[in-house]
């Protein structure tokens, strides 16, 4: 497996946080929805909401420890999570995308 170049480590480093800004904004929404159900028990929403927010904290697209080494398998876990899609890497270099093409099986 490769190490991630220079530039392609910067760049990680400033989307991932846009990455994660945009995924918990999708959980917002999710809650959101979950909240607002009328046909439910306040407690019912209450404690649902209280479990999600337990286990979405956990979540590589809430909270990821940022290794250089870890960079690549990070990027390709992101995607099989469904955080980003493959075109979020449009700006990496062509190098880092056959890469994460390679581990994720992808033949284009």
């Amino acid at each position: 497996m490769m190490d991630i170049g220079k530039n392609d480590w910067k760049l990680f480093r400033v989307k991932l946080a846009d990455w994660q800004e945009k995924y918990m904004e999708r959980l917002i929404k999710e809650y959101v929805t979950a909240l607002t159900d009328e046909t439910r028990l306040a407690s019912d929403k209450f404690w649902e909401l209280e479990t999600r927010i337990k286990k979405d904290r956990q979540h590589p697209g809430v909270i990821m420890e940022m290794r250089k080494s870890d960079a690549i398998w990070d990027i390709t876990s992101l995607i099989r999570l469904k955080v980003i899609t493959y075109d979020d890497l449009s700006e990496f270099s062509d190098e880092l995308q056959r890469e994460v093409k390679r581990l994720l099986g992808m033949s284009w």
